[in-house]
């Protein structure tokens, strides 16, 4: 095919690599508050299979580029996951009540992406998966319940009013304590959350790929 035999889409800032090799994170965001915008790079399905024929034969450094940009991404990622817990640290409460806090928010979390998935599933007629899951959410609910009354019966009635927040370790954002199960599926199954997700594992499949020497 004449694309990548032309050469044309070779040349430096040309054609996205991420894109050529797989994703890029200017097509996952769109109206979300991540939105990145339109990529000033070519993305062309056409290109993209030419390129998947071409790179059998010959390393094209696609898969290093793209590796440097999905790093470089979650790099940023993470210093903003990093400066929001600096900024909760306030928040902090005497270890036990900050124990069962952390009890509370991890069946939390469990349970927004376990409905979330469930959702899935039931949208793409996998009744009887998503049916077992929602048995599981029932149960996850009730252990819910138990450590949310024990976080509240031994704290400190002038805390009981104060939003609990948590930063979410994949995407950034903040999760309260006493976020309800239908905000909590909604944040882990949101276009924001997973499109992190997938940039986290298509970083980690092509740092598999990518020998360590030939990164800069």
């Amino acid at each position: 095919s004449s694309g990548i035999n032309a050469e044309w889409p070779l040349r430096p800032g040309t054609v996205c690599r991420a894109f050529m090799t797989g994703l890029c994170p200017h097509t996952l965001f769109t109206n979300t508050k991540m939105d990145l915008g339109e990529c000033p790079k070519v993305h062309s399905e056409a290109l993209r299979a030419d390129f998947d024929e071409a790179n059998k034969k010959k390393d094209y450094g696609f898969e290093r580029e793209a590796l440097s940009l999905l790093d470089e991404f979650l790099r940023q990622c993470d210093r903003k996951v990093e400066a929001a817990k600096k900024r909760l640290e306030d928040q902090e409460l005497d270890a036990e009540s900050e124990t069962r806090a952390n009890k509370v928010h991890d069946i939390a979390e469990q349970i927004g992406q376990k409905l979330a998935k469930a959702e899935q599933l039931g949208n793409e007629g996998e009744v009887e998966e998503s049916v077992a899951l929602l048995s599981e959410i029932e149960k996850l609910k009730s252990a819910k319940r138990q450590a949310e009354e024990e976080y509240r019966n031994n704290l400190p009635q002038p805390q009981l009013q104060q939003q609990k927040l948590r930063v979410c370790e994949v995407c950034a954002a903040y999760l309260c304590l006493y976020d309800n199960d239908r905000r909590l599926a909604d944040h882990f199954g949101g276009k924001l959350h997973m499109g992190f997700i997938q940039i986290r594992e298509k970083r980690n499949i092509k740092k598999k790929k990518v020998p360590t020497a030939t990164l800069r």
